[in-house]
């Protein structure tokens, strides 16, 4: 971390000191850079490299770094206005409008400004991440013969039989699909269970990244409320009696964003109802490889225990990993697997052979049981720094669940509660949340907030930003 942040700092000092050469002025050199600043040679390699991506420097191999000639003026704007009649026209005659609306997903990847504190974030901190062993993975990925070549359009054979044993029950390697993250399994899987103009049943409250999905694709989201034990089989029954609707995406295990992990005894009731409505679930298994040291065994997936096809299984590596490292897996077994298939190749064609082969590297190592066990026990006490801090601080703030995996918490803020003005005042004293009401497709049943304890530097950085928090809902709630 105290590397990336001196590259941005001498790359900022460099920016300000380039008026002192003219262009094309040579810089002064590599080694007289690292004596001066006082950092490695690594640092201002990536230094200068940021520049040259500005365009603010040339750099020439065996002779230097040079100040970039002088920009040409930019060609001044045109019209753009025609596009809004264009955009607008081209969705007249759907029958539900297909709006791509990114904010909700935007809130947990947008880095917030520098020094506040990020209780908003959806991966794990640089810290938690296995940085060496996916480095490691990567390189010695790229010297595997064929790594460069293209791969089998559903994904190396390895790979698929490594996604498939982790999932679990009969599902076998010839039933997965390798695909670019769970994002992009997600998309594939709505695209493939339901035409534009249906509706889709989807937990309440529920990721936001799922609902902008379906309502871009032209779906129209139903909510079906959740409860500590995940998902209401009988509202599930209701709902899809009165929609008809032909899938159900869920996440059984420690849910986005309660928390819940879906009951012993509402496991086969979900399969059935679904089953009798000749209709798919939708599993997005996102963060089973987050679970807390003191969780106990977890439940299967609910694609082991499904052998009529129903499920369509999502699988992912990079909750564990790194935003970047973007490989997932789909699971579905009979004729919508070709569907599932096609629809994929035609969007991607296929996830690059190199990560694929770099995903096998990781996974087979030494260091990837110990990733997990080492991301496993800090992130419970992340988890009990946080709710003891909450419990302390804020106690006016319901926490009526506490999960044991996953990365954040599920508050219920005090009646009357303005979720923006907290969301605000929040952000003013230095620490970014996330509002509840866009993991609700209708009317949310009250104020929420979701506090991420995985994406910060620690748990001294957890107690303070619980303390700004504090502060932030003084200004709000009294």
């Amino acid at each position: 971390m105290q590397e990336r942040s001196s590259v941005g700092e001498l790359a900022e000092q460099l920016r300000r000191e380039l008026d002192r050469y003219s262009p094309g002025g040579k810089l002064p050199s590599s080694r007289a850079l690292v004596e001066r600043f006082r950092v490695s040679p690594v640092t201002v390699s990536r230094a200068l490299a940021q520049l040259a991506a500005e365009g603010l420097v040339v750099t020439r191999p065996g002779a230097g770094a040079f100040r970039a000639q002088a920009r040409a003026a930019p060609a001044p704007a045109g019209d753009t206005s025609w596009q809004e009649v264009a955009l607008s026209a081209d969705g007249a005659a759907d029958l539900v409008p297909r709006s791509v609306d990114a904010s909700g997903v935007l809130v947990s990847l947008a880095a917030p400004p520098p020094g506040v504190i990020e209780f908003n974030g959806g991966y794990l901190h640089p810290s938690l991440q296995p940085e060496r062993a996916m480095a490691a993975a990567l390189s010695r990925a790229g010297r595997r013969p064929g790594a460069w070549g293209r791969p089998p359009m559903e994904g190396l054979p390895e790979l698929r039989e490594w996604f498939a044993r982790s999932i679990g029950g009969s599902v076998t390697a010839a039933e997965v699909l390798v695909t670019a993250g769970g994002q992009s399994a997600l998309t594939t899987a709505l695209r493939a269970l339901a035409p534009p103009g249906a509706p889709v049943l989807v937990e309440s409250p529920t990721y936001p990244g799922m609902l902008a999905i379906a309502r871009a694709a032209g779906l129209r989201p139903v909510p079906v409320p959740v409860d500590a034990d995940g998902v209401r089989p009988e509202l599930l029954a209701d709902a899809f009696r009165a929609t008809g609707a032909p899938a159900f995406v869920c996440q059984p295990l420690f849910q986005n964003p309660t928390g819940a992990v879906l009951a012993p005894g509402r496991r086969a009731e979900v399969l059935r109802i679904a089953r009798e409505a000749g209709a798919f679930v939708v599993e997005d298994d996102f963060v089973r490889r987050l679970v807390h040291e003191d969780a106990g065994p977890l439940p299967r997936p609910l694609a082991a225990d499904d052998p009529d096809g129903v499920v369509v299984h999502v699988s992912s590596l990079t909750k564990a990993t790194s935003p970047s490292f973007r490989v997932s897996a789909l699971a579905a077994r009979g004729p919508v697997l070709e569907r599932l298939r096609a629809i994929q190749v035609v969007d991607t064609f296929f996830v690059p052979r190199p990560l694929q082969e770099a995903a096998l590297e990781l996974v087979g190592s030494p260091a990837w049981p110990r990733h997990l066990r080492a991301v496993s026990a800090e992130l419970k006490a992340r988890r009990d720094a946080m709710t003891g801090a909450l419990a302390l601080h804020l106690p006016e703030l319901a926490l009526p669940h506490i999960p044991s995996g996953g990365y954040h918490l599920w508050p219920r803020l005090p009646d009357g509660t303005d979720e923006s003005a907290l969301t605000s005042a929040a952000l003013r004293a230095g620490v970014a949340l996330t509002p509840g009401r866009p993991y609700f497709s209708a009317e949310p049943p009250a104020a929420h907030v979701r506090l991420s304890f995985a994406a910060v530097a620690g748990t001294g950085e957890i107690a303070e930003g619980v303390r700004r928090l504090r502060a932030a809902c003084d200004e709000v709630l009294r």
